[in-house]
């Protein structure tokens, strides 16, 4: 492919008077994992949600190269151009499973719904399907049919993903995807998102607050605070020899930790 497979440039937003997103410009190669890590309130998830469509800047542009290496303005996407985009070549994980799940519906249906928004109609081929995506995301096959509320919360988030790769998305968004999970389970789960990540060769942008795992999946690091990248460059370069006040801020606070 010539050129990333997300492109964003001098992006603006904001919210009455507060700053949202201040200049910010990025790109994502195929295959490469990019965090963009801050404190609350610094403009990442708002970030997330532009750079997936979600939100629309007050100028600046997001540019996606999709399969064909067509590029698409994305915030001239129709709705359901942009629904397209998301049901076959994207995937989201949110911070909170039940944002990303339909909770009345079955541990396999939620996997099988994603298909079948593509055209899937085979009810044994969905299942075992499901089964599968299961076995990856390290839940016991046999509760295909439970409901996800019945699930852990850690339970909960690895269905979550099974949801968004099931349809072997190029390209997917995650938004604090350990949060408000224990530290063990939080550990378990960063390992599964590593795996997958590599074996299914993702280009993925990752949200979080945590410098640990930001250093354990990331090829590159975007500080933000305030709505503008203060540093960007390796992971290991940022986090070993961070350069700018706010970022040694950071790192000093985790290793104090």
């Amino acid at each position: 492919m010539n050129g990333p497979i997300l492109a964003a440039r001098d992006l603006h937003l904001a919210f009455g008077g507060l700053r949202a997103l201040d200049g910010v410009s990025l790109d994502l190669w195929p295959g490469e994992v990019v965090a963009i890590v801050g404190e609350s309130g610094s403009g990442k998830s708002t970030l997330l949600r532009v750079l997936a469509g979600q939100l629309r800047p007050q100028s600046g542009q997001v540019t996606y190269r999709d399969a064909e290496g067509v590029a698409h303005a994305v915030q001239s996407l129709s709705d359901a151009a942009l629904r397209r985009l998301s049901r076959a070549e994207w995937g989201f994980v949110h911070q909170s499973p039940r944002d990303g799940l339909r909770l009345g519906v079955s541990a396999g249906g939620n996997i099988g719904e994603r298909l079948m928004a593509l055209g899937a109609r085979h009810y044994g081929r969905l299942r075992e399907t499901a089964e599968a995506w299961l076995r990856r995301v390290e839940i016991d096959p046999g509760r295909l049919d439970d409901l996800p509320r019945a699930f852990s919360g850690g339970m909960q988030q690895r269905l979550q993903i099974a949801r968004a790769l099931v349809t072997g998305p190029r390209l997917v968004f995650m938004d604090e995807p350990t949060g408000g999970l224990d530290v063990s389970v939080q550990a378990r789960l960063l390992d599964l998102i590593r795996a997958l990540v590599a074996e299914l060769d993702l280009a993925v942008l990752l949200v979080t607050h945590d410098i640990a795992a930001a250093r354990l999946l990331a090829h590159r690091i975007l500080v933000m605070r305030r709505g503008r990248v203060v540093e960007a460059g390796l992971a290991d370069r940022v986090l070993d020899d961070p350069q700018h006040e706010y970022t040694q801020l950071l790192v000093s606070s985790v290793i104090a930790a």
